[in-house]
């Protein structure tokens, strides 16, 4: 399936009148978009727009991956936020709303939120995916029905989605799934192999793989499901080291953390990404960054769950590529991951200045991207994949940006309110911060999420 609106047949001009170019700001910057939806050529020292071109104000940047998604997650959003508890009891309440998901009412709801995502200038997002059979396991009659629903609600709303299809088998170490987690297992490694083969990569969808943790999978099937990504040279993600209880229950079982048994079991690797990588040993931070694992960090729901500050400067000294993700969605705004990353950092060491907002945005752009497979998105440069996005700069909350300083703008004042336009292989997805697929996302969310509440 292509993405809905975006057969290009003519070569396009934008008129950027700021754009970040990875290292730096340029005022007035001609993009040329060729039909098959790549940059063409970008030529600086254009101060006024060229004849035809479209006229995008404000500061265009590469558009945003969201590299960790539960699209279902964002019906609990406010709902979770009464009283106390922890990650454990904000599950129970996640369980419930799984058991409502059918693969109509999850493309709806899924449709809906990767339409807020391109609201906030996300044009990729990696879908973490685990809910794959009707409640108490029964596969449907097309086994990945619930995955193609998301790669359907993807095109649907203009993105391009990394489909990471998880495996999710056990409820813990040694114990068999729970009756809600029945419909995430396929029962072993090789099974979960077999239906995921069925799916097929198009035009805006990739297919992946997940680990959902150590504790879903048990040790003597992780191979299983390295060794697919490996076979289909398909990006692999886990989440990994997110609770202390996960590190407790693993030393208990196997004698070792989490990260050690993933490398023993060659899990890890440049085309594998750890999600969270949050209570790390200094010897799991050594072999995250010496097999050049990456890292998703998910500052706004790590602080939502209270699970703690991971240790991402360490795993990018060590070697470990950084990207972000809004993953159980309290907030779809990657520039708010980025800031937070650093506000976070700032709060632990009480210094500043852990990363550049140039640094931060390539984690927002670029190399969240290149963890989704897609290492030809998140730069504006001739050959990449014409994805971009719009920040106004004229804004309650960046009027009197200086425009050189944009990359500071962007991470530490704007917001995804100040997005403007979100460009998708050359075409318009959202356009004067309006939705072009899509009319009106917050009826469409209300009623996608009221459908799973009744």
């Amino acid at each position: 399936m292509q993405l809905k609106g975006h057969a290009v047949t003519a070569h396009k001009t934008y008129w950027l009148e700021h754009a970040w170019l990875g290292t730096h700001v340029e005022p007035g910057v001609a993009l040329e978009v060729s039909p098959d939806g790549r940059i063409a050529a970008v030529r600086t020292g254009a101060p006024t727009p060229p004849p035809g071109a479209e006229v995008l104000r404000g500061l265009t940047i590469p558009g945003l991956a969201n590299a960790h998604s539960h699209a279902f997650h964002r019906a609990l959003r406010s709902t979770v936020q009464v009283g106390s508890g922890t990650f454990w009891t904000w599950r129970d309440f996640m369980y419930k709303v799984a058991q409502n998901l059918t693969p109509d009412s999850y493309f709806a709801l899924a449709r809906a939120v990767y339409a807020e995502m391109a609201l906030a200038g996300i044009t990729d997002v990696g879908e973490f995916h685990y809910v794959h059979h009707a409640p108490g396991g029964a596969a449907y009659a097309d086994p990945n029905a619930m995955g193609e629903a998301l790669i359907e609600a993807a095109a649907a709303a203009g993105i391009r989605i990394t489909l990471l299809d998880t495996a999710y088998l056990s409820a813990g170490f040694g114990e068999p799934p729970n009756p809600h987690q029945l419909r995430f297992s396929d029962g072993t490694a090789e099974a979960w192999a077999q239906r995921v083969s069925d799916l097929k990569p198009r035009e805006h969808a990739l297919v992946g793989a997940a680990i959902h943790s150590v504790r879903a999978v048990p040790a003597d099937q992780l191979a299983t499901v390295a060794r697919w990504a490996e076979e289909h040279q398909a990006p692999l993600h886990v989440h990994l080291s997110e609770q202390t209880a996960e590190n407790e229950a693993c030393q208990a079982a196997h004698g070792r953390t989490p990260t050690q048994l993933l490398a023993d079991h060659g899990v890890l690797g440049p085309r594998t990404t750890g999600v969270h990588n949050t209570h790390l040993t200094d010897a799991d931070i050594a072999l995250l960054g010496g097999t050049t694992t990456s890292t998703c960090m998910c500052p706004t729901t790590e602080r939502d769950l209270a699970d703690g500050i991971g240790p991402a400067v360490r795993l990018q000294q060590a070697g470990s590529p950084l990207s972000l993700g809004s993953d159980s969605h309290a907030v779809i705004d990657l520039f708010e991951e980025a800031r937070a990353m650093e506000l976070n950092e700032r709060l632990r060491s009480r210094t500043r200045g852990h990363w550049t907002a140039n640094a931060l945005l390539t984690a927002a752009t670029a190399d969240g991207h290149a963890a989704l497979g897609r290492p030809d998105a998140g730069r504006l440069e001739p050959g990449a994949l014409a994805d971009f996005t719009t920040v106004a700069l004229d804004s309650v909350r960046t009027a009197g940006a200086v425009p050189r300083l944009g990359a500071e703008t962007a991470v530490f004042a704007a917001t995804a309110a100040d997005v403007r336009h979100t460009v998708v292989g050359g075409r318009h997805v959202v356009r004067d911060g309006h939705h072009t697929l899509v009319p009106d996302v917050p009826s469409a969310l209300a009623s996608a999420i009221a459908a799973l509440r009744s």
